[in-house]
């Protein structure tokens, strides 16, 4: 397990006052067998006339975060600090912890999960070249022998293998075939093309933000920011975690922060100013992980 402390700071400047309209966080995760929340720390200025916590429809915590309307500020800074323990699960059951009828890929969901999962199993974005359907379908090429976990593990390697990771602060991300026409993307990229060609088998996938701790190899990629990964519904094991940015699998170094249908659903920081469309001056965003093994 490790103790990560997690310093999370987002400032915008503005060249002229501003209004600052409602601003929406996805900050702070929530305790779990696998992650303790010991404290957690808030910092803004100026400061909120209203702070609001809320879970949204996934269950994510949500702050909400308002200010008068006579405002006027040239800059908003943000700062969240988080200290947790991480008790990453490991590599993922071996196949017979898998309920039999998952073992083989692609599988069906039974009667009573296929209600909770249907819309996660749906693709959500389009493909009308089918260029993510045709890719997807080379990881069972021999429908024989292929395998739920031996499938998901070999498309998790083959996404940080053969495409490049290219940091990208505009906002937006990319849909699945844009992602493949270019052969690159951010993380946020690379979890929606594993999402949709999971999906494209009708297996259930939930994008996945939050952090990435223990960059010391030098070849992770996502480190100093936030980072996005995907989670797919295994009968019998539940959720389990893939960062195809990393080859990483069932949340090793991964601090899950929130779970959604959508990428769009999952912004850490999100809000606007009430000015001119000029007004404003920069973005900085910067996420220190500090932590040890015990």
């Amino acid at each position: 397990m490790a103790r990560i402390k997690i310093v999370h700071t987002t400032a915008y400047h503005y060249r002229s006052p501003v209004g600052l309209a409602r601003h929406r966080l996805m900050l702070r995760p929530d305790d779990s067998h696998d992650l303790r929340l010991h404290e957690a720390f808030l910092e803004v200025d100026p400061q909120p006339s209203l702070i609001h916590w809320a879970h949204d429809a996934y269950d994510n915590s949500i702050c909400l975060l308002e200010w008068p309307a006579s405002l006027r500020a040239e800059r908003l800074r943000i700062v969240s600090t988080l200290d947790l323990t991480h008790h990453p699960d490991g590599p993922p059951a071996p196949v017979y912890a898998l309920d039999p009828s998952a073992e083989a890929f692609p599988f069906s969901y039974d009667l009573e999960d296929f209600p909770d999962v249907a819309r996660l199993a749906e693709r959500q974005l389009r493909d009308p070249d089918r260029t993510v359907h045709a890719w997807a379908r080379r990881f069972v090429a021999d429908v024989r022998n292929a395998r739920t976990l031996p499938v998901l593990e070999a498309m998790t390697h083959a996404i940080k293998a053969e495409f490049r990771y290219e940091a990208r602060h505009a906002e937006g991300t990319q849909t699945a075939a844009e992602t493949l026409a270019l052969g690159a993307g951010t993380c946020r990229d690379f979890a929606v093309l594993m999402m949709e060609a999971v999906r494209s088998f009708g297996v259930a996938a939930r994008f996945v933000t939050g952090y990435l701790y223990e960059d010391t190899s030098g070849t992770t990629r996502g480190g100093g920011s936030t980072h996005a990964w995907c989670s797919v519904y295994l009968p019998g094991a539940g959720w389990v975690e893939y960062d195809p940015t990393n080859g990483l699998i069932a949340g090793a170094n991964l601090i899950r922060v929130g779970m959604t249908r959508s990428a769009a659903q999952a912004i850490p920081v999100a809000g606007g100013y009430v000015g001119a469309a000029g007004d404003a001056d920069g973005l900085y965003v910067d996420v220190a992980v500090t932590g040890a093994r015990s």
